[in-house]
């Protein structure tokens, strides 16, 4: 005979009563974690010997009581990661979510609200519709510009670059060659060598005292290209590179392409968000020209991950792009009006991901988010300037869009040291790079819960370890 419990079990349901208090401990763990992280360590980076073996068991075979496992996570799971979300976490490009963007995406998953077609989630749908127009609006991309929400920068710059490829060369190839500074995010390459181009086709220009891709060298090697038969077909652009925040001349670039008849695309999957602001709109000038553009949400509009996105100043190029019409789908493609997010992209099977933009975005308002852009670009320089007020630093890059390079010295093997020294002590921590030849670190300050605090304490952590590492 089947006991109660175990029947229950066997539905993959827990009771009213376990669901309200395990739930209940959930959101008390999630509001304690938004409440008091700046008080925490940043985070911490295990040794694999340390957690493999915690978690390379076979799962219970009668289930165990969900309390119990959460503590386990509190334990060994949410401690042992760095906390991208961190007010001093300024490596790499900084995750700062919110919490009703934590709160949304559990309804989007509680729900589990299908978002790949109208017929499946038509609210959804809607919905998503809604926040990619404003998205393109403050792009200022025309009317006819649309796109889709996906998981985040790589994907959306692979998205892009197949709808590029299938409107400009019917996806036959041969010959085509791709055009971008050696700033650009790998999953730029990454994308390229998936959809079929070769590293022959491919040409990564040296990018200029500035960090930004030259007109002059890219306009020579279209040239060299056209001259020996080759087809150029895409011009690449970073609106705020990962390394410096250098920002491509788009306005230069977008005529260059006009002229030669190639794709621009715009790799803003860091800073395209900024044009929400006053400072980021001066910054990406020309950014309305693109034909494509990156922008991920997880970055500086906030959101938790997954959250990318591609916009296109055709939004059909993407449809005839990815269509394909199943049998199973017929009821899905009946009525032409209505969108189909799956026949716009690579995936069929969606999250809900648009829903936590619009309800952080209509929580807080866009002046909240203006403000917050406003303080990352401030951020960064405040932090130039306390590492000008001290001797024997560096600046290799100035601020700009929130993201500030330096290094303490000659020595590149110093500024590793500097890293791990910061990682060690938990206070804040930062990444390092390379920039002409040398070991850079850098700090990348989007957070809105930065404070001013935090960027001089941060300073005086790096400039003290610097000396004593120094010294010894």
């Amino acid at each position: 005979m089947v006991s109660a419990s175990s029947l229950d079990r066997s539905r993959i349901a827990l009771s009213l009563e376990e669901m309200r208090r395990f739930g209940h401990r959930v959101v008390d763990l999630l509001a304690d974690h938004f409440a008091n992280i700046s008080s925490q360590p940043v985070g911490a980076k295990a040794n694999p010997a340390e957690l493999l073996s915690l978690f390379s068991r076979d799962p219970s075979e009668d289930g165990r009581d969900p309390n119990e496992l959460l503590a386990e996570l509190e334990q060994n799971v949410f401690p042992n990661n760095l906390h991208v979300d961190h007010p001093r976490f300024f490596a790499f490009v900084p995750g700062p979510n919110n919490f009703v963007t934590t709160m949304a995406d559990a309804l989007a998953a509680g729900f589990n609200i299908f978002n790949g077609t109208w017929f499946g989630g038509s609210a959804a749908a809607a919905l998503e519709l809604g926040v990619v127009g404003w998205l393109c609006r403050i792009c200022g991309l025309p009317q006819t510009a649309g796109g889709l929400f996906v998981s985040g920068g790589s994907m959306a710059n692979l998205t892009a670059l197949v709808a590029a490829r299938h409107a400009l060369l019917n996806d036959r190839i041969d010959g085509a060659t791709i055009y971008f500074s050696d700033q650009t995010h790998s999953s730029v390459e990454r994308a390229l060598r998936v959809i079929g181009f070769g590293a022959k086709q491919l040409r990564k220009i040296e990018s200029d005292d500035e960090f930004k891709l030259p007109i002059g060298k890219l306009r020579a090697a279209i040239l060299e290209d056209r001259a020996k038969g080759l087809r150029p077909f895409c011009i690449i652009a970073n609106a705020g590179t990962t390394n410096t925040g250098a920002v491509d001349p788009m306005i230069e670039l977008a005529d260059l392409a006009v002229a030669e008849k190639l794709w621009f695309h715009v790799d803003g999957a860091f800073g395209a968000a900024a044009v929400l602001s006053d400072r980021g709109k001066e910054a990406l000038r020309g950014l309305e020209r693109a034909d494509s553009i990156t922008l991920d949400p997880h970055k500086w509009l906030f959101q938790s991950f997954e959250c990318g996105c591609v916009l296109l100043r055709d939004r059909e190029l993407l449809k005839s792009a990815f269509q394909i019409k199943p049998d199973y789908l017929r009821d899905v493609h009946r009525i032409v009006e209505e969108f189909n997010a799956c026949d716009h992209g690579v995936q069929l099977t969606r999250s809900f991901r648009a829903l936590k933009v619009w309800l952080s975005l209509e929580t807080f308002g866009l002046a909240a988010f203006r403000a917050a852009i406003t303080r990352g670009f401030e951020l960064a320089e405040l932090a130039e300037r306390e590492l000008r007020a001290r001797k024997t630093w560096e600046i290799l890059s100035p601020a700009q869009m929130a993201t500030v390079c330096f290094r303490f010295g000659k020595s590149d093997d110093l500024q590793t040291r500097l890293v791990d020294a910061m990682l060690r002590d938990g206070y804040a921590l930062l990444s390092s790079t390379t920039l002409r030849g040398a070991t850079a670190l850098r700090l990348c300050t989007i957070n809105p819960r930065t404070t001013q605090e935090d960027i001089v304490g941060t300073v005086e952590r790096l400039d003290r370890f610097a000396r004593d590492l120094g010294r010894a």
